[in-house]
């Protein structure tokens, strides 16, 4: 079983930054992709980012330029450097891990951003 804790979040400025970090333990030697998904109320859960094992990266549209995801192969960590953040990325940030036969969630860390 894998194990996914996110940490991170918390109340920001519009222009801010944030980081959150996202670790991935117990019988997480076989993870490939890992990434985040996030959830703005009354919205459905949207892809954010993700990164493989071997370095490929993808972005949605909306973070583009804004957002860096990073990782750790060795700590099966991965960050996601947030910045210019706007009221629009306000939502609960969902950290996954995925290996060949599953996808494990963490339990989410909420990121706020208001003036």
């Amino acid at each position: 079983q894998v194990q996914v804790v996110e940490s991170g979040g918390g109340l920001v400025q519009p222009g801010g930054s944030l980081r959150l970090s996202c670790a991935a333990s117990g019988s997480a030697f076989s993870i490939d992709a890992m990434g985040w998904d996030r959830q703005a109320p009354g919205k459905e859960r949207e892809f954010v980012a993700r990164i493989s094992r071997d370095g490929w990266i993808n972005y949605a549209d909306s973070v583009k330029g804004r957002f860096t995801i990073s990782r750790d192969n060795a700590k099966n960590t991965v960050w996601l450097q947030m910045n210019s953040l706007t009221p629009d990325d306000t939502g609960g940030y969902y950290c996954y891990a995925r290996d060949s036969s599953d996808s494990y969630w963490g339990q989410g860390t909420q990121v706020t951003v208001s003036s």
